[in-house]
């Protein structure tokens, strides 16, 4: 296969999946890791696709556009990595923790599995299915029905009610975009509807969102910066960013995903 081919058979991927990860196409296409590589840059630079760590995603940054859950898997995995390890430090055994959707809830709860005791709620198809597979006795899973947008979140009239007779202790919130005007967004109109009755039900907010989601705007506002009792970024926040958020939050948390990453290999 010609490198042009090669390289127009990974865009079509990537914009029919939403992303793809390099591993996965060096097996599908039979070519070295370094090849992939070399063609994810050249599609990268005439701005075809967003080279990604391990991959790449689709390109766009509307308001409204909402990747899916496999393109933002890919997405900032060690920044999602440390602020999951250093979230998962702050739920006690025995709690009522919610779990919001997104990819670094997602990561997080692999982390939870291993805290006993614990009664998880979420609107995530993915967060329920990772403590169903680990399926200890000791913990409670409550998933809310809803219609399931792209980022796999059950939202809408059945998520809200459910959600609204309920009371927990603590909600792991994972947002689109934060701003200081606009708070913590979302592209979808319905998951902020949900995402603010799980907001209005926990007795303690803790945000989770990486540097990249800093200036990034939805079209919807889930809650304002001062809303937050702690937010958990990462060492690459840009400084404006940590002025901002010291000001507004409760608490801010920066994790060094290089420091997380080499305790971890230990």
């Amino acid at each position: 296969m010609l490198a042009q081919q090669r390289q127009q058979a990974i865009l079509e991927r990537v914009r029919r999946n939403g992303a793809a990860r390099v591993s996965d196409l060096v097996r599908e296409l039979g070519v070295s890791d370094m090849t992939i590589r070399r063609d994810l840059e050249v599609l990268a630079e005439r701005g075809l696709i967003e080279k990604v760590h391990g991959g790449a995603t689709a390109t766009g940054t509307g308001s409204t556009e909402e990747p899916g859950f496999a393109a933002k898997s890919v997405r900032q995995q060690p920044e999602k990595e440390a602020i999951a390890r250093r979230a998962a430090e702050l739920v006690r055994p025995g709690t009522s923790v919610a779990l919001s959707a997104g990819t670094t809830t997602w990561t997080l709860a692999h982390q939870l599995v291993d805290v006993p005791g614990l009664t998880v709620i979420t609107n995530s198809v993915q967060v329920a299915d990772v403590f169903h597979r680990a399926g200890r006795p000791d913990q409670t899973v409550v998933l809310t029905g809803g219609v399931r947008t792209p980022s796999d979140a059950l939202v809408g009239p059945v998520a809200v009610a459910a959600i609204r007779e309920l009371n927990v202790d603590t909600l792991m919130l994972g947002v689109h975009g934060m701003n200081l005007r606009a708070g913590f967004t979302t592209p979808n109109l319905l998951e902020a509807e949900t995402d603010r009755e799980l907001v209005a039900a926990a007795q303690q907010l803790v945000v989770l969102a990486d540097h990249t989601k800093w200036g990034t705007v939805g079209i919807s506002t889930i809650a304002k910066l001062e809303e937050a009792h702690v937010v958990i970024s990462d060492t690459g926040l840009p400084e404006e960013a940590t002025t901002a958020l010291s000001d507004q939050v409760g608490t801010l948390l920066l994790v060094d995903p290089a420091t997380t990453a080499q305790a971890v290999a230990q």
